[in-house]
């Protein structure tokens, strides 16, 4: 397993919506990037980070940068894989490993 790893992410946050409604939201996103859709024009569109306006990108990243949940799945996929929703403290993610 590598050190580093780079990948885009998609959030919905929960601090304005109910968990529900951030749930809802992440997985008609994923249903739309599974049907197609290209992950960066909607992480530019729904993310609610600042990477949104780079099509989710985080760039590069080690063990202990981001909370484990986020780091657990992250790591768990290999390259051009796209994550199941993973859900930590700030909301409902989509990762996209892209290196």
């Amino acid at each position: 397993m590598p050190d580093q790893i780079t990948a885009s992410h998609i959030l919905t946050a929960t601090g304005n919506v109910s968990k529900e409604d951030a749930l809802k939201t992440i997985t008609e996103i994923k249903e739309k990037i599974d049907g197609g859709a290209e992950f960066a024009d909607l992480a530019a569109e729904h993310s609610d980070c600042p990477s949104g306006s780079r099509g989710g990108d985080l760039g590069e990243f080690g063990k202990g940068q981001m909370v484990p949940e986020f780091e657990t799945a992250a790591f768990a996929l290999d390259v051009d894989q796209l994550s199941d929703v993973v859900e930590t403290d700030f909301g409902y993610h989509l990762i996209l490993r892209t290196a």
